[in-house]
């Protein structure tokens, strides 16, 4: 699995949503369930699973799974 999919499944489980709701389109605008303590849930699950630590600037930024997916890769 690569860390788009990992990536994926994490949004989806965070948000408890089907995992065919989570694209690289998915964003804070469009994702009903991605409010400000989603946002902070997903980041620290982020961190978590991919061995990572985010600045607050990082978190703010990262509005998207696009985006996130971005930082991810490196």
């Amino acid at each position: 699995m690569n860390d788009v999919e990992r990536l994926r499944e994490l949004v989806a489980l965070t948000f408890d949503l089907p995992l065919e709701a989570i694209t690289p389109a998915t964003t804070q605008d469009n994702c009903a369930r991605w409010d400000s303590l989603a946002h902070l849930n997903l980041m620290l699950a982020v961190e978590d699973a991919f061995g990572l630590t985010l600045t607050v600037e990082e978190m703010a930024a990262m509005t998207s799974v696009a985006a996130i997916a971005r930082r991810v890769r490196g």
